[in-house]
């Protein structure tokens, strides 16, 4: 008896190439968003932006708004892994100082014009704080194991409410203050790092 043959097809893609797809999504989204508004932006539109299905689209992500929330969370991993290793003694805002000349978090143009559209689409406004929600819990298992204390203990989970509104506070501070985004990136990457720099240098006496 012959064995039956297994389907052919394409492979799995593998998590890295979903990620990357997502990031594709979200790059689309943004550049759709800014240039006509989320209301007249369709799934289809955003998929076609990419190469994609409006159906692939909503594989990834269960609406349009949500699409954007890859760039808002770049930067979170890197933060922790920077609050793991921040050296007793060191300023807080100088923890962060590979991470800023690496371009890593930080905010370019899009973001800061998709971030300016949040103060008017509620749907937006509630991805960008949902993000912020979802980090601060990685934040304070950061700070708790950086500090050896027990998961339980409130005292990270405090210091993370702090950076974590410090962070975002900051990055909004930098996009709400300018009507257009600027147009030398290198220049507005540097004011993004100072404006961060300044707000965590404002929260290091509360961290401890």
């Amino acid at each position: 008896m012959t064995a039956a043959r297994g389907r052919a097809g394409r492979p799995p893609l593998t998590e890295e190439r979903k990620a990357e797809i997502r990031l594709e999504i979200a790059r689309a989204a943004v550049e759709l968003f800014v240039a006509q508004g989320v209301a007249a932006t369709t799934g289809e539109q955003i998929g076609q932006a990419v190469g994609v299905s409006a159906r692939t689209v909503w594989r990834y992500f269960p609406t349009k708004e949500s699409c954007v929330r890859p760039l808002f969370s770049t930067g979170i991993d890197a933060i922790a892994a920077a609050l793991r290793q921040w050296g007793a003694g060191q300023p807080l805002e100088a923890a962060f100082d590979h991470l800023w000349a690496a371009d890593v978090a930080l905010s370019g143009p899009d973001v800061g014009a998709l971030l300016r559209l949040t103060r008017g689409e509620p749907g937006l406004r509630a991805v960008w704080l949902q993000t912020h929600d979802a980090a601060e819990p990685v934040f304070a298992s950061a700070l708790a194991e950086r500090a050896g204390l027990p998961d339980d203990d409130v005292r990270p989970a405090i210091w993370a409410a702090m950076l974590n509104a410090a962070l975002r506070a900051a990055v909004e501070h930098h996009a709400y203050r300018t009507a257009e985004p600027a147009t030398d990136t290198a220049t507005a990457r540097t004011d993004l790092a100072t404006t961060l720099r300044t707000a965590l240098a404002a929260v290091a006496a509360g961290l401890g």
